[in-house]
């Protein structure tokens, strides 16, 4: 009985282990230091560039972001809303856009905007059709144009879950470093 015993320990303290590192596999980001941030100022969502062949997947990840921005607490956050939509996989104009955007943002009086980049959102080919996302996130100071924070990071669900329930759980995770030192 004394072997079973040992099994069974030995079992309860690998599981675990393992089933963390399954988990952490899942998942990639990088991100820099926190910024101490005016939680309560004036935000705004712009455009997230769309480096995929996902029609519209920039849209999809900007109204999540516009969606945790809320959760999170922060002050007003109002959305750019661009006439123009990206849908060439090569987008000359996504610089001039993006200043443009940035002018709305100064018009608003925002002190904050919140932008970033698309470059993974699909459904894995195979068996399983795992969702997967990708997204660069970027939190720039509207007066200066400055990047105050930036984080990128990658994750990959179940066959079972929902993409947008992965680009969620990522931009989550990303937004809640950025916004770790927010007063």
């Amino acid at each position: 009985m004394s072997y079973l015993s040992a099994v069974l320990r030995h079992l309860k303290i690998l599981i675990p282990g393992g089933v963390l590192a399954l988990l952490g596999a899942c998942s990639t980001t990088d991100r820099g230091p926190a910024p101490t941030l005016e939680r309560q100022a004036a935000w705004v969502v712009l455009p997230f560039a769309n480096h995929t062949e996902t029609p519209l997947a920039g849209n999809r990840a900007e109204a999540i972001a516009l969606a945790l921005l809320h959760a999170q607490g922060v002050g007003t956050v109002k959305r750019y809303v661009s006439t123009t939509q990206q849908e060439a996989l090569f987008d000359v104009a996504e610089g001039k856009r993006q200043q443009e955007a940035l002018e709305w943002a100064r018009e608003q009086q925002a002190r904050y905007a919140l932008t970033g980049a698309v470059d993974e959102w699909r459904y894995k080919v195979g068996v399983d059709g795992e969702p997967a996302a990708g997204v660069t996130l970027q939190i720039i100071d509207v007066a200066s144009g400055e990047t105050l924070w930036t984080a990128a990071g990658g994750k990959s669900g179940w066959s079972r879950e929902a993409l947008s329930a992965v680009g969620q759980k990522l931009i989550r995770e990303l937004l809640q470093s950025g916004l770790a030192a927010a007063r």
